[in-house]
């Protein structure tokens, strides 16, 4: 072994002054020119006889040459330094921009497909050639991409807060996002049951294409909050008061609400939203009616912070408080969480009674965002408490151990190192049921933000916890929380057609609408073309499987085309179930851009293999 190494070293040696005295021989003396060729002679006879004595000597003294003759000087050194990182910098940029990159997950929006800090094998070649460093493609086939597809797009010029980034700790750049891309241009899509339904440009049902079997645990919800994520608005004329403020889905302007005094407010939909359709209502838009913000009450808060009444119900041990049918009529005057007085979306509020049962029901199904313990407080996963300067806002979570922890599916896990996550047993103190932690984790299991919990009857802030009817089930959390069969749903719906009849002003009962479907079972496409969300040329809508916790085309709209540079092709860390090939359709293996890529990549590798051998290879020649 120890033969093996000296030999490598002497080659190496041989080698770096051969191309360093090629490069200076006309600077030297005859004589010196002479004695270093004579030495690399002697040394490359002793390596091609294995000579191990031979070699050692002439080590030595061919080191001696070099450093009195042919070494460097420290401005050459800096040069072919800033040289050799500058080219690689470039091979590696082209290489990322093009061909593939490793890529880590840093958030939870795309669980359970992709967790906090998995690490994915890009491909850059799924569906065209990208332009590097900028938005563009110089080969682009949309046909190439499927729906329900994981796509990694650029933000750049994009409506995307916080997007710069910064590569090679050099180049500034823009962040990298991976969604799931649902919507291609030209399809109109609708909401129902955590599920969507489409057809595509020509007309044909996509709705196949939308609801895979093998991806039925994940479910959409086509906003994030009735008011957008950011309803823009400034200082109005009337003292103290913000009007108009503008309302955004899929950042879109939708609507805008006015104010026309203190006290009295109204809205409207805008001219692009009801410019086919007049008579529309924000509600029916999407399907956005279909669903329901959800929290969970005691009885003295739905006495307090609510319109109903607990006595006019069954008693529950909790009641899940619905509000939906977002409506424009309905504008109201009200603080936000910023203490500003403004407009206001009108609500309607539906309250459930749950039975323990009920509740370990929601527990069974509880997922959260992965969030931190530590000394009895629970903080979300990526949040620096330093920020916050004290506990105020973290929830309080006594008996469960210091550590790190997620609920998916009802089953908590505790993370490790690097992401590695272990499923904790059933005896573990995570899994301790009462009544106070099942409506803590409900409530701001997402946010672990103890603002998020009920405080006030216009509280504008809401938990990211949706409900929604499926087949006449009732679901929360993308699982039946009551069957139709649930004697207390068949009470509640009663409850809400009687509100209907009796109601001096219009309500809209919070019931299943059913499926965009006709009476055979097929796809409705006069009701999705009135009210399905159309998804403009050369642009993508793409959404993240964990809807409670994904800033996605619900809140930066639209993804260019331009945009698209490549797809998850392998998920390499952590080992476990998730590993290897993504839950997505998948993309072709072989396409006309990949092809040609791997071709160049392959002509330039084998390229520079074969000059380095001949430039390398013993006998060396003197010219």
């Amino acid at each position: 072994m120890k033969k093996f190494f000296l030999l490598r070293k002497a080659k190496k040696l041989l080698l770096a002054t051969y191309h360093r005295y090629l490069k200076v021989q006309d600077k030297l003396s005859p004589s010196t020119q002479e004695d270093i060729k004579q030495s690399l002679l002697e040394l490359q006879s002793a390596i091609l006889s294995k000579n191990e004595k031979r070699c050692r000597l002439l080590i030595s003294h061919v080191q001696h040459l070099y450093s009195h003759h042919l070494k460097k000087t420290t401005f050459q050194q800096i040069r072919d330094f800033i040289i050799g990182i500058g080219v690689a910098l470039s091979i590696a940029i082209l290489i990322r921009q093009m061909w593939f990159e490793l890529y880590e997950i840093p958030t939870g929006s795309m669980r359970p497909t992709f967790k906090e800090q998995d690490r994915l094998a890009v491909s850059k070649t799924d569906f065209g050639i990208n332009y590097p460093l900028t938005p563009g493609h110089f080969y682009f086939n949309s046909d190439l991409i499927k729906r329900n597809n994981i796509v990694i797009f650029t933000t750049e010029n994009m409506d995307f807060p916080d997007s710069d980034t910064v590569y090679f700790y050099l180049f500034p750049g823009k962040k990298l996002l991976v969604k799931r891309l649902i919507g291609k241009p030209g399809d109109t899509l609708y909401f129902y049951g955590g599920l969507i339904y489409g057809i595509d440009a020509k007309g044909k049902d996509i709705s196949p294409e939308l609801q895979l079997p093998k991806l039925s645990k994940i479910d959409h919800i086509p906003f994030i909050s009735f008011e957008g994520t950011h309803p823009a608005t400034t200082p109005s004329v009337i003292p103290g008061v913000y009007s108009p403020v503008m309302i955004y889905q899929m950042n879109q302007p939708i609507a805008r609400l006015y104010a026309l005094s203190p006290t009295v407010a109204r809205g409207e939909l805008l001219p692009p939203v009801t410019k086919h359709y007049p008579h529309l209502s924000y509600h029916s838009l999407w399907g956005i009616g279909n669903y329901a913000m959800a929290r969970l009450l005691t009885k003295e808060q739905v006495r307090i912070l609510t319109d109903q009444e607990p006595s006019q119900m069954e008693e529950g041990v909790l009641y899940l408080e619905l509000k939906h049918h977002p409506s424009l009529s309905g504008t109201k005057m009200a603080y936000d969480e910023m203490h500003r007085l403004r407009p206001q979306i009108g609500l309607s509020t539906s309250i459930i009674p749950l039975q323990e049962a009920h509740l370990k029901t929601l527990m069974q199904n509880l997922y959260t965002a992965r969030f931190i313990i530590d000394k009895g407080f629970a903080y979300r996963y990526g949040v620096n408490p330093k920020r916050y300067g004290s506990q105020t806002f973290f929830p309080y979570l006594p008996g469960i151990p210091d550590g790190t922890y997620e609920f998916y599916y009802g089953k908590a896990c505790s993370v490790g190192w690097q992401g590695i996550t272990h499923e904790l047993p059933p005896s573990h103190p995570i899994y301790w049921f009462d009544v106070q932690r099942t409506q803590l984790f409900f409530n701001i299991g997402i946010e672990f933000d103890t603002r998020y919990n009920p405080q006030s009857k216009d509280q504008s802030i809401s938990p990211s916890r949706y409900a929604y009817f499926r087949d006449g089930n009732l679901y929360v959390m993308g699982a039946p929380l009551m069957t139709k069969d649930d004697p207390t749903l068949i009470r509640f719906i009663d409850r809400e057609e009687k509100r209907k009849l009796s109601s001096r002003i219009p309500y809209r009962p919070f019931i299943d609408q059913s499926p965009p479907l006709l009476p055979d079972g097929k796809i409705d496409a006069e009701k999705i073309k009135k009210y399905g969300l159309n998804v403009p040329a050369n642009c993508y809508l793409v959404l993240g499987d964990n809807h409670a916790n994904s800033g996605d085309s619900r809140q930066f709209g639209f993804v260019p085309q331009a945009n698209l540079r490549g797809g998850p092709a392998f998920i390499f860390w952590p080992p476990g179930s998730r590993f290897g090939l993504p839950n997505q359709p998948g993309y072709p293996l072989f396409n006309p851009g990949r092809l040609l890529i791997w071709l160049i990549a392959g002509t330039s590798f084998s390229a520079w293999y074969i000059i380095h051998r001949r430039r390398n290879r013993l006998p060396l020649r003197f010219l």
